[in-house]
């Protein structure tokens, strides 16, 4: 798994590039939520995410809690796979993503 940041003013961009399972899972949350003070937009570009496991969900949901407390968080570009995940585990309700 790859991570790309990219910040404008107070949002963050962040490509992922791989799978977010039990190995990856630490890294992408490490590669995120230190670097979140004074953002109030996180976009999560899943374009190249194929593969979300549960240790994957929980660190989504640990990063949508923070970005809760200033802001908001968003996914894009979600493929059909990663998005029958979110609706099967009712992270469709819980997630803004398209």
């Amino acid at each position: 798994m790859n991570l790309k940041r990219k910040t404008a003013g107070t949002v963050m961009t962040v490509t992922v590039d791989g799978r977010i399972d039990t190995a990856t899972a630490p890294e992408f949350e490490q590669g995120v939520r230190p670097h979140l003070d004074g953002i109030t937009e996180l976009i999560l570009d899943f374009k190249n995410v194929n593969y979300v496991s549960s240790a994957g969900l929980r660190a989504l949901l640990s990063l949508q809690k923070k970005m809760m407390t200033q802001g908001e968080m968003k996914l894009t570009n979600v493929n059909e796979a990663v998005s029958d995940v979110f609706e099967v585990t009712g992270f469709d309700e819980i997630l803004t993503y398209n």
